[in-house]
């Protein structure tokens, strides 16, 4: 994509989808970034009964209510893992898979994300390890790897390895629990739950990243995004909300901190846009 968005909404949860139709209210052009709708843990929710209008809806029916309302607000939708967001100077940009977008602003609304790095896999990134099948799979053609597939769309993303000549170890949470990486300059070998696999690339698919880890520099506290009263994160141009930012992780928080990111990202966007004037 070509355009610069005035917001690029990193999750497509109600924290994600308020920010956006608050964008979108406000005249402001919104992308949202997301991966599959299964991997969010408002989508595997059997009832949802706190959520005002929504008596005893199911996950899945608030999930798509939001991701719609939002496309029927013209809300770009994206679907595709955020890999890194970059300060280029007056714009951000967003490596989402093997592509690039940019915005002016960013919220982060990726909800929640709970798992650690394995031992090895901040060592090798780059070296072995990767997050995306499209980017790094042809350095591995024909060369035997490793799938940690922990979120919906890791089967899918296993299958294209195989498909340009890559062998592939898949591996999930029913197979095995704990992993590591080992290696000496790159990548030998991936351990799981005490067995050692000989590969030279390992592809760990889950549905986000760990927030300091997608943007750098990030103030986080307790592995909650630290904001303030306005939603701003520590670095200008950055606004988190809903779960990400911390307790109770409740839907009816989620859509109230959205809306203000939203307002803030706005009026961070406008004053920068009269600066520039």
């Amino acid at each position: 994509m070509d355009e610069i968005f005035d917001l690029i909404i990193i999750g497509a949860g109600p924290a994600g989808v308020s920010a956006a139709l608050t964008a979108r209210h406000r005249g402001k052009t919104a992308l949202i970034v997301t991966t599959a709708p299964e991997d969010s843990p408002l989508y595997k929710a059997e009832h949802v009964d706190n959520y005002p209008g929504f008596h005893n809806a199911t996950g899945p029916e608030l999930v798509e209510a939001f991701i719609r309302h939002a496309l029927d607000s013209g809300v770009k939708l994206m679907r595709g893992r955020a890999l890194a967001v970059a300060d280029l100077g007056g714009v951000f940009g967003v490596s989402v898979g093997s592509e690039f977008v940019q915005g002016r602003s960013v919220v982060l609304a990726g909800g929640l994300t709970r798992a650690k790095p394995f031992p090895g896999e901040a060592e090798y990134l780059g070296r072995g390890v990767s997050y995306c099948a499209t980017c790094d799979g042809m350095l591995y053609r024909g060369k035997r790897v490793a799938v940690v597939g922990l979120s919906a769309d890791a089967p899918e993303e296993a299958e294209y390895l195989r498909s340009i000549g890559c062998e592939v170890e898949y591996f999930d949470s029913a197979r095995a629990k704990k992993y590591a990486v080992s290696g000496a300059e790159r990548v030998t070998g991936l351990t799981a739950d005490g067995v050692e696999y000989p590969v030279e690339g390992v592809f760990i698919f889950r549905s986000g990243l760990a927030p300091d880890s997608l943007l750098p520099g990030l103030k986080t506290e307790g592995g909650h995004i630290a904001v303030d009263a306005d939603m701003s994160a520590n670095l200008p141009g950055v606004f988190a909300a809903g779960d990400v930012v911390g307790a109770p992780y409740q839907v009816a928080k989620a859509v109230g901190e959205g809306n203000l990111a939203g307002l803030s990202a706005c009026k961070y966007v406008e004053n920068k846009t009269k600066e520039e004037k």
